[in-house]
């Protein structure tokens, strides 16, 4: 099995022992994303919408710099904060994908690193 990690400017670095994302026989797995602005280091802004807008745009950074898209997603896992922030998060991440959407699960964790609100990752597909 080979693997390729991903690397880009466009989405924020790693800040640990992980790839941003990895290509590996087809398959491209990104790494959970925060709603941190590559170029600030920061949070997108306060509230889940334009923390969502940043990871959903970082997600894609990535999956560009593999040769893919959003379109290429097969199953995402979104991480909130607080499950009640789930319309807003949803009104966001559909302007991100088109029927036929992906898989997904979505639920509510204890604490997202950098006082984040939401975290997403991804799996998608491409021919190999």
């Amino acid at each position: 099995m080979s693997k390729k990690a991903i690397v880009t400017d466009k989405a924020p670095a790693a800040i640990g022992p992980y790839s941003a994302g990895i290509i590996s026989n087809g398959s491209i797995n990104v790494s959970g994303q925060l709603g941190l602005d590559p170029a600030t280091g920061k949070l997108a802004g306060d509230d889940v919408q334009s923390q969502t807008r940043q990871s959903l745009t970082n997600m894609k950074s990535i999956l560009g710099a593999a040769g893919a898209s959003m379109a290429d997603v097969v199953e995402t896992e979104v991480l909130l904060a607080d499950i009640n922030d789930f319309a807003a998060m949803n009104e966001v991440y559909a302007e991100f994908f088109e029927a036929p959407y992906p898989a997904r699960c979505a639920f509510q964790v204890a604490a997202l690193p950098a006082g984040g609100l939401v975290e997403i990752k991804c799996v998608a597909r491409v021919d190999a």
